[in-house]
C-alpha cells in the first residue's frame, strides 16, 4: 500500500483472455467483483471493504506492482518473468490460478525439414551469413534461451500483433510466441521446436513486497485471499464421495478401505453408522477423491461391497493453514 493512499487495490485484466476468467474465479471462490458500469476501469468486492480493484491491461498490471499502485494484481506468469524478471519488489503469491493456460515456444515454418531442436537451428544458422532473424513480443526471455543454447548471432525484432506471419512476408525467420492450442500455427504452416519450450504459463497472483511487509492490512488481506483461493483450487481438483457399506464396525470398514490404493480419503475416510429398518450393521462412507481418480475409487468401493453411492463437487478443502501463505512469509524475510 503507498502511503499516499487509504485503500487496499488488486488489479485484474480488463480485457484478453484472462479477463473473464479472472472475474470467473473470484465469483467461484466467493469474491465476486461489483461493476454497475462495465465501462468503469474502478469496482468493489463487497465481502472485502476498504478493496477496490482497477482493470488494466495484463502487462500494465505488473508494473503497477511494482511501482506500489496496486498491492496485489492477476495477470499472466509470462507477463511477469518478461518484464519483472528476478525483481525484489514483486512477489509471486500463487503461481498456477488454474486459468489462462499457455507456453512460449520457438516457432520456425513447417517446411523446415531438418531442424526440429534447438541444436538444428544453431546448425541452419551457421551455413547463413546473417544474424538469425527472431520476432517476438518477449524480447528478454527469448534472449537469455538462445544464449542458453549457444545460439547468440541473433537479430532480435520486438513486434507487437500477430506474429504468425512474420516468416511468410520475409521480415523474420523465427518466431517465438505463445501457444495454446495451436491451431493458429497449423493454419500458418508453422511447428514449435521439440526443445523449444521457453517457459509454460498461466494466470497469477502477484504482489507488491513493501506493502506485505509495512502494512498489516495488506497482509491480512493476502491471507484471506491466499485461503480461500488454495481451498478452493485444491477442492477443484476433487469430489466428495457418500457410499452406504455394510460392516460389523467402523474399523473393520475402514481396515478394507486402507487397502485400496484411491479409498483410504485425505487422512482416513469418515465412517458413521447407518440406522435400518432391520438394524443390520450398515455403516454411512464419506470420503474425498481427486477427479481422475473417481473410476477407480467406486470399483475399489463396490470391491469391499459399497452402494448407493453418490458423488458431489467439493468446493472447498482448507487446510490447517496455507502453504502459500507460510511460503509468502518465508519470502518477506528474505
Amino acid at each position: 500500500m503507498n502511503d499516499s493512499r487509504n485503500d487496499i487495490r488488486i488489479a485484474l485484466p480488463s480485457k484478453g483472455p484472462l479477463a473473464a476468467d479472472s472475474l470467473k474465479l473470484l465469483t467461484e471462490v466467493g469474491l465476486q467483483v461489483y461493476k454497475p458500469n462495465p465501462r468503469q476501469y474502478e469496482a468493489i468486492i463487497p465481502k472485502l471493504p476498504g478493496v477496490s480493484v482497477l482493470f488494466q491491461r495484463a502487462g500494465d498490471i505488473v508494473y503497477s506492482v511494482r511501482d506500489g499502485s496496486v498491492d496485489f494484481g492477476i495477470t499472466g506468469w509470462d507477463v511477469v518473468n518478461e518484464r519483472c524478471p528476478q525483481n525484489n519488489t514483486v512477489i509471486t503469491l500463487l503461481q498456477e490460478l488454474g486459468y489462462g493456460h499457455c507456453s512460449l515456444n520457438v516457432i520456425v515454418p513447417e517446411n523446415w525439414d531438418s531442424v526440429h531442436r534447438m541444436s538444428d537451428l544453431k546448425e541452419s544458422q551457421l551455413s547463413k551469413s546473417y544474424p538469425l532473424r527472431v520476432a517476438t513480443k518477449f524480447p528478454y526471455l527469448t534472449s537469455n534461451f538462445f544464449k542458453d543454447h549457444n545460439l547468440e548471432d541473433i537479430h532480435l525484432i520486438e513486434a507487437e500483433g500477430t506474429l504468425e506471419i512474420a516468416p511468410t512476408i520475409g521480415y523474420a525467420d523465427v518466431i517465438v510466441d505463445l501457444v495454446s492450442t495451436g491451431t493458429t500455427l497449423r493454419d500458418n504452416r508453422l511447428k514449435i521446436l521439440q526443445d523449444g519450450q521457453i517457459l509454460a504459463s498461466q494466470a497469477c497472483l502477484i504482489a507488491n513486497r513493501t506493502a506485505l511487509k509495512t502494512h498489516p492490512e495488506v497482509s491480512r488481506i493476502a491471507r484471506y485471499l491466499l485461503e480461500f483461493l488454495v481451498a478452493y483450487l485444491r477442492a477443484s481438483e476433487n469430489l466428495a464421495i457418500f457410499a452406504n457399506i455394510r460392516g460389523a464396525s467402523p474399523e473393520e470398514i475402514a481396515s478394507q478401505m486402507f487397502t485400496k490404493e484411491v479409498i483410504s480419503g485425505l487422512q482416513g475416510p469418515t465412517i458413521s453408522p447407518l440406522i435400518t429398518r432391520q438394524a443390520e450393521p450398515w455403516h454411512a462412507v464419506h470420503l474425498i477423491v481427486q477427479k481422475d481418480q473417481l473410476a477407480q475409487a467406486i470399483e475399489e468401493l463396490r470391491e469391499i461391497g459399497g452402494s448407493g453411492v453418490v458423488v458431489t463437487p467439493v468446493t472447498y478443502i482448507f487446510e490447517e493453514e496455507p502453504l502459500a501463505y507460510q511460503e509468502m512469509l518465508a519470502a518477506l524475510e528474505e
